[in-house]
């Protein structure tokens, strides 16, 4: 489940990245796709840990509510998972409920 969770919100943030501040986008980047820990984080920043921890909870937690809100990611996978679908009459259904949600 972490690890996709973590997939879960790379994709999230390739989607609303320019909706984060500077620094919320740098500290999901060091974090998720540098690797580097809380501790390396806040040193790098002369921050303290729980402020690192804190700005990566509200990042996870904005990713979260903009995809609720907006369904870019959802929408953007179901009609991927639409090409692969050769009844015609299933993929105007599935389009159908896809707009007018």
């Amino acid at each position: 489940m972490m690890m996709e969770n973590r997939e879960y919100l790379n994709n999230l943030f390739d989607i609303y990245k320019e909706l984060l501040t500077k620094i919320e986008q740098e500290t999901f980047i060091n974090y998720y796709m540098e690797d580097l820990s809380l501790k390396e984080i806040a040193t790098i920043r002369n921050i303290s840990k729980s402020s690192v921890g804190k700005t990566l909870n509200q990042v996870e937690t904005k990713l979260k509510d903009y995809e609720t809100k907006l369904k870019i990611f959802t929408t953007k996978k179901e009609l991927i998972d639409l090409l692969d679908n050769k009844d015609i009459n299933n993929i105007k259904e599935r389009l159908t409920k896809i707009i007018e949600n």
